[in-house]
């Protein structure tokens, strides 16, 4: 802490990987400014760099060692002093690392972030520090929180860590077991973001629908979301990240009948075939992704549906690909994302004998992404003439003649977007836009 104390150079961080990475870098980033550290607005402008990586798999590994790299350049030309790595790539690889990119000064796993502090002296090492240990952290509403979201939006991290057994996933090993947040830390945080200004909160942990799990039994998701509709000053409450096991008629009546909660649901489903989902470890007990989706769309308010498929898992036929392909066609899913199977090491998955070869695997992500260019175009089109409530967000990155801004169904950086380009709207406000005309990928409308 004394060490600490005695630098007031600027410190600027860069954060890879999801959203419940980000919510880590933003309690780090208030840590930092509690202790009256001055924050640069880009790593470039620091002297001190920070680090928070990804691991999941290796396009994220290999992103975080590319980044790694162009920061540890900055420190050999001497504009950098400092270099501080933490999170699930730390925690992966561990103390492997100290030999490969020497400029790092410190190394830390996940769920350090609150050891951070006793890393960012100036003082020379011999060796680079080194704080991996069982990921055990849990922030809470008191914990220090810089929000880099606009200020109208807000990732609330409900829980940490999993306890899912997927064959194919390193998260429970890199963040530790599923630990849910207790009930009143929440509410505390969500009445702080709603008194700051924030509108939109998304509600994000590995898996949002298992929050409670390990507390008393009558604390569960339902019970959140109703603690959280009494907040003044929200107005759109989001659940991303559902198992499709745990996605409950409770819940769904929720989404059906409150208003403030957005009517969208995330839930990855990673393929539909159920030799293939046994195999992936999440073998849907009692029902099949067909009837839930038929659940869904059998309810009276428009459910906005997104999923995530995985391509290219061991054993995906020909034959199962075709099945996953006419699942596509007949759920019509509002947003679709897909990845490639990324065998891992440590993982039950890479022990499969029946692998699919890449460059087939990629062929059939693109088959999978034509496919959902031509429903979202269709269900875009069925949209046009309508009136939608739309969250303005400013200008649009492509071009700035343009506002830009998202419906309820629509959620931060993964899903389409809404272009506005008649009348005039406020940053942070929900205006009501007409709709005239749809892309496979945009809306663009007019505000009333």
């Amino acid at each position: 802490m004394e060490r600490m104390k005695k630098t007031k150079r600027k410190i600027g961080l860069i954060s890879l990987g999801c959203a419940k990475n980000l919510v880590d870098s933003e309690n780090l980033l208030g840590m930092l400014r509690e202790r009256g550290l001055p924050i640069a607005s880009t790593i470039q402008e620091a002297e001190i760099g920070i680090i928070n990586t990804c691991g999941f798999i290796q396009s994220a590994v290999q992103e975080t060692i590319d980044t790694i790299l162009e920061i540890a350049a900055l420190k050999k030309e001497g504009r950098l002093k400092k270099l501080v790595v933490i999170g699930c790539f730390v925690q992966r690889y561990g103390y492997r690392l100290a030999k490969e990119i020497k400029e790092v000064d410190a190394w830390l796993g996940t769920g350090q972030i609150e050891h951070v502090m006793e890393c960012l002296d100036l003082k020379p090492r011999i060796q680079p520090d080194f704080i991996i240990k069982k990921p055990n952290y849990l922030a809470d509403h008191t914990t220090p929180r810089m929000q880099t979201t606009p200020f109208y939006s807000a990732y609330l991290k409900i829980a940490d860590g999993c306890s899912n057994q997927c064959t194919y996933c390193l998260i429970p090993r890199l963040t530790g077991p599923y630990r849910s947040r207790q009930l009143e830390s929440l509410v505390a945080e969500a009445q702080q973001m709603a008194a700051a200004g924030v509108r939109e909160l998304n509600l994000i942990a590995q898996d949002s629908t298992a929050y409670g799990q390990d507390l008393k039994k009558s604390t569960n998701l339902e019970l959140l979301l109703e603690k959280l509709i009494a907040i003044p000053g929200l107005e759109w409450i989001r659940v991303l990240y559902g198992n499709p096991n745990r996605i409950s008629d409770r819940l769904l009546e929720m989404i059906n009948s409150e208003n403030k909660i957005c009517p969208y649901l995330d839930i990855p489903l990673q393929h539909v075939h159920p030799q293939i989902l046994k195999r992936m470890g999440r073998p849907m007990d009692g029902s099949t992704p067909r009837k839930l989706i038929e659940k869904i769309r059998a309810l009276s308010r428009r459910i906005s549906i997104r999923t995530t498929f995985m391509i290219g898992f061991p054993g995906e036929t020909d034959s199962v690909f075709d099945e996953l392909l006419n699942f596509i066609e007949w759920a019509e899913f509002d947003q679709l994302g897909t990845f490639l199977y990324s065998p891992e090491k440590g993982t039950g998955a890479v022990r499969f004998k029946d692998h699919i070869d890449p460059k087939k695997a990629k062929k059939r992500l693109k088959t999978v992404m034509r496919l959902q260019a031509d429903i979202s175009l269709k269900k875009n089109r069925k949209r046009i003439g309508e009136r939608i409530p739309v969250l303005i967000e400013g200008l649009s990155s492509e071009t700035d003649l343009l506002l830009e801004g998202r419906t309820a169904w629509m959620a931060p950086d993964v899903d389409t977007r809404v272009l506005i380009n008649k009348g005039q709207g406020k940053i942070g406000e929900i205006a009501p836009v007409r709709i005239t005309e749809a892309y496979s990928y945009d809306l663009i409308g007019e505000i009333l």
